[in-house]
């Protein structure tokens, strides 16, 4: 099982003309994008996430804005990135148990590796330690 990485696209460009960022099919990201989305206008006092997925693997990127993402695998071991540069993304695997929490003005740009399908979502912590910790 991979844990969460990050991943950095390329920052092209300079100051004066800004900067563009760019990944083509399985180049950077490590499966086929089926789904794409994007989070705004979250307050800052608020918590989303705190789920894990059977299947879903995600890159999550911060747009614009900061976002502070917390993973915690099955085996306990927990990581924090703190993503706030739009050419850098958090590969989030499957079994990874994840939280964001965002700047008022952040923009969550999420790549994802299968269409939304609630069956896929682990909602209960519990259950998340039981279903991955033998794996």
């Amino acid at each position: 099982m991979e844990n969460p990485f990050l991943i950095n696209f390329p920052k092209l460009g300079a100051p004066e003309i800004g900067y563009i960022s760019v990944t083509e099919q399985q180049q950077l990201v490590p499966f086929e994008v089926k789904r794409i989305f994007w989070t705004y206008y979250t307050p800052e006092s608020i918590v989303r996430g705190r789920h894990a997925h059977h299947i879903t693997e995600q890159v999550l990127i911060a747009a614009a804005g900061r976002l502070t993402v917390t993973t915690e695998l099955a085996d306990g071991a927990i990581q924090t990135f703190r993503l706030e540069d739009p050419h850098v993304g958090l590969y989030v695997p499957p079994h990874a148990w994840h939280t964001m929490q965002y700047s008022h003005s952040a923009v969550q740009l999420v790549l994802a590796s299968a269409p939304y399908d609630e069956q896929d979502y682990i909602r209960n912590y519990d259950d998340f330690r039981q279903i991955w910790q033998g794996k």
